[in-house]
């Protein structure tokens, strides 16, 4: 802990102790002096001790944000801000980082998943215990490892998010399929009917972030309210994020 001038004021605190009194106990004139010059040196060197001690304390803790998603339509993109229409009827203003990425998503054949590819799938728990897939997305290679796990999701009530590597695929005979995926040590079989939605992700750009585009976007939300992000997933050629 910094006290600033303790030692200024305890050194003038002496020096008066020091200053010899008249029979009637008060000071001299050369006595007041002493005192009066004593506390004013004390407190110049407090004032320039303190700058320094200011220094020395920690600084606060950087807030730390809260993940949050966002799903809905663009509303507007000014600059690095997207205003972004929620699905429930609010409004969501995202601050986006100077080199944001913008990523669209297209369809893929359910067939085209194989063993190997590291994928994405919202699931949610049938009545006969099994897990069945909302929506696949497939990841490429340079995203391999990205939210690896299994972890509760918010597009279905009661839904999971499970990104993993597929370790096998079994057919189906009404053309669905079962994908056996590994995370951290585990295995999970993913039932994926033929008529879930399986898009991929190919690069885009901000020309793509039009009015009525649907977005998915991964965000930190500050205690102020405030939303950053890095990433947005746009809607292209009608195909729109599953997620």
């Amino acid at each position: 802990m910094c006290t600033p001038g303790a030692g200024m004021v305890e050194a003038a605190i002496l020096l008066e102790s020091s200053a010899k009194r008249l029979p009637n106990g008060g000071f001299s004139k050369g006595a007041r002096s002493m005192r009066k010059n004593a506390f004013l040196i004390a407190a110049f060197m407090a004032a320039l001790v303190l700058p320094a001690c200011m220094q020395q304390q920690p600084a606060p803790p950087a807030p730390t944000p809260t993940p949050v998603r966002i799903r809905g339509t663009v509303d507007s993109l000014s600059g690095q801000t997207l205003v972004v229409k929620t699905r429930d009827g609010g409004t969501a203003t995202v601050a986006m980082a100077a080199n944001y990425i913008v990523l669209a998503v297209v369809k893929r054949p359910l067939g085209s998943i194989k063993v190997g590819d590291y994928v994405a799938s919202t699931s949610i728990t049938g009545t006969d215990g099994k897990l069945h897939a909302v929506e696949v997305h497939i990841f490429p290679e340079n995203m391999r490892g990205t939210g690896e796990g299994q972890y509760p999701w918010d597009l279905k009530p009661n839904s999971l998010m499970t990104n993993a590597t597929v370790g096998k695929v079994t057919k189906m005979s009404n053309g669905g399929q079962v994908l056996t995926v590994t995370y951290k040590g585990q295995s999970s079989d993913v039932i994926v009917g033929p008529k879930v939605p399986v898009v991929g992700y190919v690069p885009g750009d901000s020309s793509l972030l039009k009015k009525g585009k649907a977005v998915f976007i991964g965000a930190q939300k500050y205690s102020d309210g405030s939303l950053t992000a890095g990433r947005v997933t746009v809607e292209k050629n009608g195909v729109k994020p599953p997620m």
